[in-house]
């Protein structure tokens, strides 16, 4: 299992392998600026799991990843929530 980093926690609906980012509440743009700088501070190879509940998310998320090269393996939505398993490229 990945190594919790600041603000993250490794518990929760991520994947077993991933670090769980909890965004719920916020609002455009800090979704994507906050996934920016998680995927920072995480291995190239490590996944994160990134739940929001504001629906720009869907759009600024992958946008978000094409212009850093990460890969977006999985997006989900229901419960109010969009969740995106990101691995680091």
């Amino acid at each position: 299992m990945t190594s919790p980093v600041q603000g993250l926690t490794d518990r929760g609906v991520a994947p077993a392998d991933a670090v769980l980012l909890d965004l719920k509440g916020l609002k455009c743009p800090l979704p994507a600026l906050k996934t920016r700088k998680a995927l920072s501070r995480i291995a190239s190879g490590e996944r994160l799991s990134v739940v929001c509940t504001d629906p720009m998310a869907g759009i600024d998320i992958p946008n978000l990843l094409r212009e850093t090269g990460d890969v977006l393996e999985d997006q989900q939505k229901g419960d109010g929530t969009l969740t995106f398993l990101v691995r680091k490229a």
